[in-house]
């Protein structure tokens, strides 16, 4: 049994769009098998990719929602993607039912999806950058224009149905005799049958090719987003369109830089000199070395802004996001005899009183206020 969506992404039922791109990108980086080595590493990762598709996408989520897995596979409602033809249960108790199946059968086929996956390296996705992906696909023999038939011939009506792509059987029921229909096992319901295959596609129509694509990766691209080239998929039968080709992105982990959303995250260290007087530091950022001012008095763990040195907006590159750091103070461990001197002259003048860290409450601020 496939697991609920929202308990795989860890939601609730009435979460928004963003809450649920938080989830995602989370559990994403947590299980990405590039990053996680766990054994189940890559299965979770497909799991909330597929949690993902369905309930970032509006009619998937609703037809989700009322449905289950079903809905979410195109089985909520008696339409063409329903996945249990209504006509063939028709047919197979009463015989009806058997133009419709017989019209599908025979109308054009839409080419089925690819999937690849490209890698790129942080420094790319916050630029942007074109990366050349093979794939292997389907497409309409070359030799035969996709007919299957060699060339100078044509396929021919199948003899055993006729054309129509069914064969008709009687069969004895509780209701009486009752005509079944079944898809023709001569030509598999296409009506018609190659008497000279095609050398190349063997009557197949379609032949495996390996293809060499450019993908265009946007700038702002973060870790797990997928692109699509649309109609790079394989190519459909009896003149219907080609699938598409959907490129999942994985972008290489930095040094020492990371993401949050349109925000880079770095952390970097100061002596206490540095952090009791303040100083200004170089960092490093994605357009080069930045200056940074450091005030006196600052304290490990505090945060700083360079505004617009963060990512650009995947939807709009003309947003960019704002460089975060955050400083350390460290203590030094070797000290030579002159900063231990130094360090011992200024002992003296702050002094040896310790001061309990604890949580006041409200009356106890209120009687510090009032002095009592």
């Amino acid at each position: 049994m496939k697991r609920d969506y929202y308990e795989i992404l860890g939601v609730s039922r009435t979460a928004t769009k963003e809450e649920i791109k938080r989830a995602y990108r989370k559990l994403a980086r947590q299980y990405h098998p590039d990053i996680n080595k766990s054994p189940d590493a890559e299965e979770k990762f497909k799991e909330i990719n597929e949690a993902y598709e369905v309930l970032s996408d509006d009619q998937k989520r609703a037809a989700y929602d009322r449905f289950g897995h079903a809905g979410a596979q195109g089985m909520g409602g008696f339409g063409p993607d329903i996945g249990i033809d209504i006509g063939d249960i028709f047919a197979e108790f009463f015989g009806f039912g058997s133009a419709s199946r017989r019209a599908r059968r025979q109308s054009p086929m839409k080419g089925a999806d690819l999937r690849a996956r490209i890698t790129i390296d942080f420094e790319e996705a916050i630029r942007g950058t074109r990366k050349k992906v093979v794939i292997e696909r389907m497409e309409l023999c070359p030799e035969c224009g996709g007919t299957g038939a060699a060339p100078g011939s044509q396929p021919v009506r199948c003899s055993q149905c006729g054309g129509s792509g069914e064969v008709r059987s009687v069969r004895q029921s509780i209701f009486g005799q009752v005509v079944m229909s079944n898809t023709c096992p001569a030509c598999g319901g296409e009506g018609e049958v190659v008497a000279s295959p095609c050398s190349r596609c063997h009557g197949q129509k379609r032949v495996r090719v390996q293809r060499t694509l450019e993908v265009n990766i946007p700038a702002g691209i973060e870790d797990g987003m997928r692109i699509r080239l649309s109609g790079e998929g394989e190519h459909g039968l009896r003149g219907g369109p080609p699938g598409n080709l959907y490129v999942d992105v994985h972008v290489r982990p930095h040094e020492y830089f990371r993401r949050d959303g349109d925000d880079i995250l770095l952390d970097v260290e100061i002596n206490v000199a540095q952090a009791a007087l303040g100083d200004e530091i170089e960092v490093p950022t994605v357009d080069g070395p930045a200056t940074l001012r450091i005030p006196a008095g600052t304290q490990t763990g505090a945060t700083f802004r360079l505004r617009g040195y963060g990512a650009p907006n995947v939807h709009n590159p003309a947003l960019r996001g704002d460089q975060v750091v955050r400083v350390f103070v460290v203590v030094p461990t070797d000290l030579t005899p002159e900063q231990r001197r130094l360090f011992e002259e200024l002992a003296k003048t702050l002094g040896k009183e310790v001061i309990p860290q604890g949580r006041k409450g409200f009356f106890d601020k209120l009687r510090d206020a009032l002095g009592m």
